[in-house]
C-alpha cells in the first residue's frame, strides 16, 4: 500500500475529510518548492499534488498557466520535479501525487518515469488528459512500480467512462466539481453532489473533489460528502502574489483546513 492508501485509511479511522493541496512545482523556483510544501503540510495539508509545468496546459486556468510559465522559465521540467520530490522526502513522509499531462510523461517514457518516480518518493500519478480507454499500458507500468494511478471523472462523464475510471484508478478518484478549466469560483457547483453519488455507486475507492474550491465555506460544504477536498488555484495565486511568504501560505492552509478539523472533533 502506498502512502496515499495509508492516508485514506487514517482519515477513515479518524472520521475526517482530507485536504489535498496542489502547487506548481518549480514556481517561483525549484529550490523554493520544498519549503512551500513544508508550509502547506504545517498548515494541515494531508497530500501534496506536485504539478509538472507544461507549455500547453489545456485544463488549467490563467493562475496555474502563469505559474507554469514561471516554473518553466526557472528551468523546471519532469526530471527537475522528481529532484524536488526527492528533496521533500528528506524531511517529510507526506503523500506526493505527480500531477501532469500526457505529453511530458510520454517524452520522459512511462517505464523510466515509473522507475524514477518511485525512487524519488512519488506515491501516485495523475495524467490530466490521458484517455482512460487507452490507459492500459500506462496503468500496468505504474502499478508494477507500486505507484497509484489516479484518474479524473467529471459531471459530463458518461456512465461507461465512470466505470472505467473506477476500474483503472487506485489510491483515490479525483472528481472534477464542474466542467471547464481550473480556477477559483464564488460557490460550489450544483453538479458536484450528483457526481459524488454516481461515483459512490461504482467504487469503494476514496473520492476527492477539486476544481473551483478556494474558501473555507466551500471546503466545509464539500467535506460533508467527499473523502478529501482539493485546493489548487487559490494556493498557486497566493504563491504568485507572495513567493517568499511561507508563513502566509501556512496561515492560508490553516484557514482552509479549519472546517475539517472542527468537523472531526464534533
Amino acid at each position: 500500500m502506498t502512502r496515499i492508501g495509508k492516508l485514506f485509511e487514517t482519515l477513515k479511522a479518524e472520521k475526517r475529510c482530507g485536504m489535498i493541496a496542489y502547487l506548481t512545482a518549480g514556481d517561483p523556483t525549484p529550490d523554493a518548492t520544498p519549503e512551500l510544501v513544508a508550509a502547506l503540510e504545517r498548515g494541515g495539508a494531508d497530500l501534496i499534488e506536485l504539478g509538472v509545468p507544461f507549455s500547453d496546459p489545456v485544463a488549467d486556468g490563467p493562475v496555474i498557466q502563469l505559474a507554469g510559465d514561471r516554473a518553466i522559465r526557472a528551468g523546471t521540467n519532469m526530471a527537475k520535479v522528481l529532484e524536488i520530490a526527492a528533496k521533500i522526502r528528506e524531511t517529510s513522509q507526506i503523500p506526493l501525487l505527480l500531477f501532469t499531462y500526457l505529453n511530458p510523461a510520454l517524452r520522459y517514457g512511462f517505464e523510466r518515469l515509473a522507475k524514477d518516480a518511485r525512487a524519488a518518493g512519488i506515491d501516485g500519478c495523475l495524467l490530466t488528459d490521458v484517455s482512460v480507454e487507452e490507459a492500459d499500458n500506462y496503468v500496468s507500468v505504474m502499478r508494477e512500480a507500486g505507484i497509484d494511478t489516479v484518474f479524473m471523472a467529471a459531471p459530463t462523464s458518461t456512465d461507461h467512462r465512470l466505470k472505467l475510471v473506477a476500474e483503472y484508478s487506485s489510491g483515490f478518484v479525483y472528481l472534477v466539481s464542474r466542467a471547464g478549466i481550473t480556477g477559483e469560483q464564488a460557490s460550489v457547483s450544483d453538479t458536484a453532489l450528483p457526481l459524488i453519488e454516481r461515483m459512490r455507486a461504482l467504487t469503494d475507492l476514496p473520492l476527492a473533489m477539486g476544481f473551483g474550491i478556494s474558501t473555507a465555506p466551500q471546503v466545509a460544504a464539500i467535506a460533508e460528502f467527499s473523502d478529501a477536498v482539493v485546493v489548487g488555484s487559490a494556493i498557486v495565486r497566493q504563491i504568485g502574489k507572495d513567493p517568499a511568504g511561507v508563513e502566509a501560505l501556512e496561515a492560508m492552509m490553516r484557514e482552509l483546513t479549519d472546517p475539517l478539523q472542527k468537523a472531526a472533533i464534533s
